[in-house]
C-alpha cells in the first residue's frame, strides 16, 4: 500500500535519513521511535509530499487516502461537528447533487446507492462518536470552533482525520493535548482502527495498547521489529547483548591478527601473510554499540530539609479567576513523602488546583497553610517563555545561582546533562528535550522539597521520561503530577486526586482501577 525505498535526506549538509525502507501493508498498526531529533517528523513529511528526499522513491498505492493532522488549527463560527462533516468531501458532494437532481428519479436512486455505499447516513453518529470520545460534550459539539481553547481546537482537527478513516493515518505525538481520560480512548479507538496508521508516540503504555510492531528511527536507519513496546525493548536489549559479545570476538581476533603483523611482519618469509592479515583487519568492522547518553540526564539535588509530616494543608477553598469559580469548597493535606497524581478531563481546573498549591493562585474563600521549611519547584509550560534564547546555559544559569564559582555552575549544569561545550551553547538553538531539562536545572537550584510537575513528559523521548522516573523515585520530597502518561504514573504516583464537577476528591485505587473507572463514560 505504501512503499519507501531508499530514501536519503540531508538538512544544511546534515544527513537526517540514509537509505530508509518501508513497506506498510492494509491493517499495520506501526509505531515510530526513536530519539528527539532523530528524523522521526521528517520522515513524516517525505511521505506526505512535504519535504522532498534527496534520493529514493515514496510510492503509494493508486485509490489509496492518507491524512496527518493539520498544523493550522480550525476556528471561527463552525461547530466541532459541522467540521467534520465537511471533512468527508465526498459526502458532501453527493448531498449536493441530492439536492440539484431532486426532479430526476433515476440520477436519485444512484446518487443515493453512492451514499449507502460509503455510509454517509452514519455520518453525523460517527462524528458525535469521535468528538464525545474526545471529551466533546453535546453542548460543546454544537458550540462555535471560537469558544474553544487551543487544546481543544487540537483535538478537532485530530478528531476530523479519525472521522474520516483513511487507508494510512500518520500521527505524530496525539497525545499531547490530552488528558489521560481522553488518551485512554483513543488508544482503545486505535487498537480496533479498521485501517493502518503510523504512530510517533514517547508514551509506552500508549504504544503497548496500539501497535503490533515497531519501527526504531536510530542512525539514519529504520530497523522494523514484530510485537508491541515492550516486546521491542526484549528484541533490542538482547541485539545489543548480541553485538557486544560479537564485538568482543572481532577484537579479541583483531588482536591475535596484529600479534602475527607484529610478530612476523619483518620476516620475508611470512610477509605476504602479514600483509593479508592487516587487510582483512582493516576490513572488520564493530556492531555499534549504545553507549550511555549523557544527555539522558535528570539529577535533582537533596532538598535541604526533608519533611516527614504535613507540609501543605487547604480547608473549604473556592478557587477561579475573576467572577467565574473553578473549584469550590475543596479541603486536604500533602504530606513530606505524597506522591499524587492529578487527574481529570483538560477544562476541569488541573492546573488551576496546581497553581493553588504551588502559591502562585490566591483562594477566593478558604485558607493554605505551608510548612515554614516549605520550598516548591513548580515545572510549568510557561517556563519555556522566560528562557532567554539569546544566552548561553551557562551565562543563563550564573544569573540564576547568585555567587557561584565557575567550577559549581559546570558541575550543576553537568548533573542534567550539559557537560563540556554543551554549557555554552545558545538556548536558541537547544530542542525541546534540552529546554525541558534546563527548566529542571532552574527549578531545583534551591533543592526544593515538593515538586508540582504539570505536564513534565510533552518535551521528553522515552529515554528522557525513563530518566525522569528513575531520579523522582529516588527524589526524597514529595511530588505532585499532573500528566497524560499512564506508564508514568503508574510508576510514580501512590495517591491518585480527581478533579471533577467543580470539586476535587481523593479516589480509592490505584490508576488500574481509575482507568477501569472511566472506561465506562469514555468508550465509543
Amino acid at each position: 500500500m505504501l512503499t519507501l525505498q531508499s530514501i536519503n535526506f540531508s538538512i544544511a549538509g546534515k544527513q537526517i535519513l540514509s537509505a530508509v525502507d518501508l513497506q506498510l501493508s492494509c491493517r499495520q498498526h506501526v509505531g515510530l521511535v526513536g530519539r528527539n531529533g532523530s528524523g522521526k517528523s521528517t520522515l513524516f513529511k517525505i511521505i506526505l509530499g512535504e519535504l522532498e528526499q534527496d534520493g529514493g522513491k515514496v510510492q503509494m498505492e493508486k485509490g489509496r487516502t492518507i491524512l496527518s493532522v493539520r498544523q493550522e488549527m480550525p476556528d471561527g463560527n463552525m461547530t466541532p461537528r459541522e467540521f467534520l462533516l465537511s471533512q468527508d468531501l465526498q459526502r458532501d458532494g453527493l448531498l449536493k447533487q441530492l439536492e440539484e437532481k431532486a426532479d430526476n428519479p433515476e440520477l436519485l436512486a444512484e446518487i443515493y446507492d453512492r451514499l449507502i455505499n460509503i455510509n454517509a447516513f452514519e455520518a453525523e453518529a460517527r462524528a458525535a462518536i469521535v468528538l464525545k470520545g474526545l471529551g466533546f460534550s453535546e453542548e460543546a459539539q454544537n458550540s462555535p470552533l471560537g469558544n474553544f481553547s487551543g487544546g481543544f481546537r487540537m483535538r478537532v482537527a485530530l478528531g476530523a482525520i479519525l472521522f474520516q478513516e483513511p487507508d494510512i493515518l500518520l500521527l505524530d505525538e496525539p497525545t499531547n493535548h490530552l488528558d489521560l481520560e481522553t488518551s485512554d480512548w483513543l488508544k482503545d479507538f486505535l487498537n480496533v482502527y479498521p485501517k493502518s496508521f503510523i504512530l510517533i508516540s514517547h508514551d509506552r503504555d500508549f504504544l503497548n495498547g496500539t501497535v503490533d510492531s515497531i519501527l526504531h528511527l536510530k542512525n539514519k536507519k529504520l530497523t522494523k521489529y514484530n510485537g508491541n513496546f515492550d516486546t521491542f525493548l526484549e528484541a533490542y536489549a538482547l541485539k545489543q547483548k548480541n553485538a557486544e559479545e560479537c564485538n568482543a570476538k572481532m577484537e579479541a581476533k583483531r588482536k591475535h591478527m596484529m600479534e602475527f603483523v607484529e610478530r612476523f611482519g619483518a620476516k620475508a618469509t611470512k610477509a605476504k601473510q602479514a600483509q593479508s592479515r592487516l587487510k582483512a583487519i582493516a576490513k572488520m568492522k564493530l556492531v555499534p554499540i549504545d553507549q550511555d547518553d549523557p544527555t539522558v540526564s535528570f539529577d535533582f539535588p537533596e532538598p535541604n530539609t526533608i519533611l516527614s509530616s504535613n507540609v501543605l494543608s487547604y480547608e473549604k477553598v473556592s478557587l477561579g479567576y475573576g467572577d467565574k469559580i473553578i473549584l469550590k469548597n475543596i479541603s486536604g493535606t500533602v504530606m513530606g513523602d505524597d506522591r499524587i497524581a492529578i487527574v481529570g478531563q483538560n477544562g476541569n481546573g488541573k492546573t488551576t488546583f496546581a497553581k493553588f498549591l504551588a502559591g502562585e493562585l490566591k483562594p477566593k474563600k478558604g485558607t493554605r497553610e505551608a510548612h515554614g521549611k516549605l520550598k516548591i519547584g513548580f515545572y510549568k509550560q510557561g517556563l519555556f517563555e522566560k528562557l532567554d534564547v539569546n544566552k548561553t546555559l551557562y551565562d543563563f544559569m550564573k544569573g540564576m545561582i547568585q555567587n557561584a564559582t565557575d567550577r559549581q555552575l559546570r558541575s550543576y549544569l553537568g548533573r542534567f546533562g550539559f557537560s563540556g561545550d554543551t554549557a555554552f551553547q545558545l538556548i536558541g538553538k537547544l530542542s525541546g528535550g534540552e529546554r525541558a531539562r534546563l527548566v529542571f536545572a532552574t527549578l531545583t537550584i534551591e533543592s526544593p522539597n515538593l515538586l508540582i510537575l504539570d505536564e513534565p513528559t510533552n518535551h521528553l523521548d522515552i529515554e528522557m521520561r525513563e530518566s525522569l522516573i528513575s531520579t523522582l523515585t529516588s527524589y526524597k520530597g514529595a511530588v505532585i503530577l499532573i500528566t497524560h502518561d499512564r506508564n508514568f504514573l503508574t510508576r510514580t504516583a501512590n495517591a491518585i486526586f480527581v478533579v471533577s464537577n467543580g470539586s476535587v476528591t481523593q479516589f480509592n485505587g490505584d490508576i488500574d482501577q481509575y482507568e477501569q473507572s472511566i472506561r465506562q463514560t469514555t468508550r465509543y
